[in-house]
């Protein structure tokens, strides 16, 4: 009798056509693995993957129980969405997915406000600059900026994301961005490199001109700060280090903007509700900062529109 083990051990195996990749997924060895493997083929009578020399293959019976275990797992993501939507008392974990600028200057102390009000709510931060799959429940809650979220998610848009061209302090401001053409430049790489303000100005800059490319903003601000060139940033990591905004960056016509989402069968969890709605009002606070209309956290002072 097959056991939903069985179903998880073909799914593994299927995605990454290893022993030692399936391995990971599952928390085992590669020896259970491939013990599992043949032990499960010799239940069935039939062989479900060919060894080949790019890796493990699926035969038509591997593919038809492969593709059984996708279905399989996709009912049980959604019943722990629907059974995490189900419980109605603030408190448990929520996993929140975001990338670093975010939490180094905007949302920690959020977060810390948060952990205040709800003390039995406890909070997974999962960095990186790539959309995780809440469907899957890779995390619980995302915060990050989009042109425009996954029809699978609800959720509230909180602000704008602008971006300048900063340069280190005390640089002078200039009135576009033809004065600026041979200056020293550094820029995003991928994933960031897509965003209409970058691609802009990728069009406009010499390529010999670009010094220094970077894939995260952090990293792109400190190559600004250090001289190395200037650059696009958003503009409250430019307000943050304190760098000179120089130019404005061309609008986009579709500005990427701060989201706050979560998946519609767990929106009904206490939980959930309490993080949407505290976090959510909390940075419609800071919606003049992430939309560079505050020139300087050291004046306060509003950016000239």
């Amino acid at each position: 009798m097959l056991s939903w083990e069985d179903f998880r051990l073909v799914k593994a195996l299927a995605e990454s056509r290893s022993l030692a990749g399936a391995a990971d997924s599952l928390g085992v060895n590669s020896s259970t693995v491939f013990r599992r493997l043949r032990t499960l083929e010799e239940g069935l009578g039939a062989k479900l993957f060919d060894k080949r020399r790019g890796g493990y293959q699926l035969t038509p019976t591997g593919e038809e129980m492969a593709e059984l275990s996708a279905r399989m797992a996709e009912d049980v993501a959604s019943f722990e969405r629907r059974a995490a939507g189900a419980d109605l008392r603030p408190s448990g974990d929520l996993r929140v997915t975001t990338n670093d600028s975010f939490l180094a200057y905007e949302l920690s102390s959020v977060f810390a406000a948060f952990g205040e009000a709800y003390p039995d709510i406890r909070l997974e931060i999962i960095l990186g600059n790539q959309a995780l799959n809440l469907s899957r429940r890779d995390a619980d809650i995302a915060i990050r900026a989009t042109e425009q979220p996954p029809d699978t998610l609800i959720g509230r848009r909180l602000a704008d994301i602008a971006w300048a061209v900063y340069g280190p302090d005390g640089s002078p401001t200039v009135h576009g961005l033809d004065e600026l053409k041979g200056r020293r430049w550094v820029t995003p790489g991928p994933p960031l490199g897509g965003i209409e303000s970058v691609a802009v100005i990728r069009e406009i800059v010499d390529p010999r001109n670009i010094v220094y490319t970077v894939n995260t903003v952090l990293g792109l601000a400190e190559a600004i700060k250090a001289g190395i060139g200037i650059g696009p940033l958003p503009c409250y990591i430019g307000t943050h280090f304190g760098l000179a905004r120089i130019a404005e960056c061309p609008p986009p016509k579709r500005p990427a903007s701060l989201w706050i989402l979560t998946h519609a069968d767990i929106r009904g969890s206490a939980r959930v509700r309490a993080f949407m709605d505290f976090v959510g009002n909390e940075l419609g606070k800071k919606r003049a900062v992430f939309e560079g209309k505050l020139d300087s956290h050291k004046n306060g002072g509003l950016a000239q529109e």
